[in-house]
């Protein structure tokens, strides 16, 4: 595909362009830092506070409800403040939160703490690949834009590796305070980054818009682009939540709410809070082996997500999805095997290499196609009026689904059975594999005002097709 006007080749980007996208993805790596440390701080916090299953669930899902929360007012947020500021906020309150965590004495203060938490990665979560979209030249958006989640996968892998080093001492507090650091970072960073050009363009400030995207496109000329956006805008009234029941949206609505939902019903939150104690249930019993062999998972996690990042806009991103959800149901039928065989296996070693295998595979699989395309399409196929409140609603839809799975997970491995539960998952995963071969659009080196075009004219999902990566 030839470049829009005034998008330039890739030798003419700037190396702001990659310093701005870095920097904002530190947003992942506190969503992911946080949907980390939780797995090994629970095994100490469920001693400290004397919690029950049924209390030990809600401690790990009280940062879903805030989550939630946080993405219902991020939509209004983001649109209204614009992206960057709103990634700024989503950072303070995220610094509340952990104080509140670190101090508290008893469960009442700690679960503040983790809503208050929660509120800041609900809104991080969508704004910040929302962010990145709008900056990146359409080419390489979709590496970009999974940028945030390898960072995800990254603030992942140092809480595993925070939890095993204080593991010994069971602190569970300082895991929770070294969240601090890429908040900081974050904030700093933001301040010194512009708004997202097309959020300035939609605010009537085309000059400031300019003058962001010269920045970014390393080159003077982006009267080509401010143009495709600034048709766009005029196609269109301010966004309102009632523009999201147009006939327009309903279809890029469903493949978001779809993605969302069976993202999350996949069980792969399950793995990530949970997988010390899914590792207690094949055997490793002590605290520091079973984060351990955590942290392998969390570090097939980054690699497999840089796979993703290299090849999402070369192979596109319905392949990524097929192979990847296809991978996931795969690994999670051999899990529940394991399970479902593990009395009978000698000394339980056999189990522990089934459940370390899966585990690592399920997760590889997730980290190459559900993990980064869900957050990428969702901040692709939205019209710009309503983008902010429709990645919001998807997003409600993500971290409710969470909230669900990760609330329900230790009583339905005791009601169905740790090999049932897996079972469960993977027969979702199934569900979710048909759900994108037939409904699921190819974005691949598209514009986003090009993708825009496509819904508007009340165009299949489907009939949008990608083109070949070009510079």
């Amino acid at each position: 595909m030839k470049p829009q006007d005034g998008e330039p080749e890739r030798s003419g980007l700037t190396l702001f362009v990659y310093i701005a996208v870095a920097v904002a993805a530190i947003g992942g790596v506190l969503f992911g830092y946080d949907t980390g440390v939780i797995s090994g701080a629970i095994l100490f916090i469920t001693g400290e506070f004397g919690l029950s299953p049924t209390l030990e669930e809600v401690a790990t899902s009280s940062v879903l409800v805030g989550a939630i929360l946080g993405a219902i007012a991020g939509g209004l947020l983001a649109d209204r403040i614009g992206r960057r500021l709103s990634i700024i906020a989503a950072s303070a309150v995220f610094l509340a939160g952990t104080g509140f965590v670190v101090v508290a004495a008893g469960l009442p203060v700690f679960l503040v703490g983790r809503v208050l938490i929660g509120i800041a990665i609900g809104v991080a979560s969508f704004v910040v690949p929302l962010y990145i979209s709008e900056i990146a030249p359409s080419a390489l958006r979709g590496g970009m834009v999974s940028l945030n989640q390898l960072f995800i996968t990254l603030g992942i892998l140092v809480s595993y590796g925070v939890d095993y080093l204080l593991s010994a001492s069971g602190n569970w507090r300082a895991m929770f305070a070294f969240g601090a650091v890429p908040a900081v970072i974050l904030i700093v960073g933001m301040f010194l980054l512009p708004g997202s050009p097309r959020w300035l363009m939609s605010r009537q400030q085309p000059d400031r818009a300019a003058a962001v995207l010269r920045r970014v496109r390393g080159t003077r000329d982006v009267s080509g682009e401010l143009t495709e956006i600034q048709k766009s805008i005029n196609v269109q009234k301010a966004g309102s939540w009632s523009d999201l029941l147009a006939p327009s949206i309903w279809m890029p609505l469903i493949v978001g709410l779809g993605l969302a939902i069976l993202q999350q019903l996949t069980g792969i939150n399950t793995v990530i809070y949970y997988a010390p104690t899914i590792f207690q249930f094949a055997g490793l019993h002590s605290a520091g082996a079973s984060i351990a062999a955590t942290a392998g998972v969390g570090v097939v996690n980054v690699l497999a997500t840089v796979a993703a990042v290299i090849l999402v806009d070369r192979a596109g991103r319905r392949p990524l999805l097929l192979v990847g959800i296809g991978g996931m149901v795969v690994s999670l039928a051999v899990l529940g095997a394991g399970f479902a065989l593990g009395g009978t296996v000698q000394g339980g070693n056999l189990l522990g290499l089934i459940t370390a295998v899966s585990l690592m595979a399920y997760v590889a699989s997730f980290a190459i196609g559900l993990g980064p395309v869900f957050w990428l399409l969702i901040a692709e196929i939205y019209p710009l009026n309503v983008r902010g409140r429709a990645m919001s609603v998807a997003t409600v839809a993500n971290w409710t689904a969470n909230f669900l799975i990760t609330l329900t997970f230790l009583t339905l491995a005791g009601v169905l059975g740790r090999a049932g539960v897996f079972w469960l998952y993977a027969l979702v995963g199934i569900v979710a594999w048909f759900f994108v071969l037939r409904l699921v659009p190819e974005t691949k080196g598209l514009t986003l005002e090009e993708i825009e075009e496509h819904f508007r004219a009340g165009r299949h999902p489907r009939e949008l097709k990608g083109v070949p990566k070009q510079y």
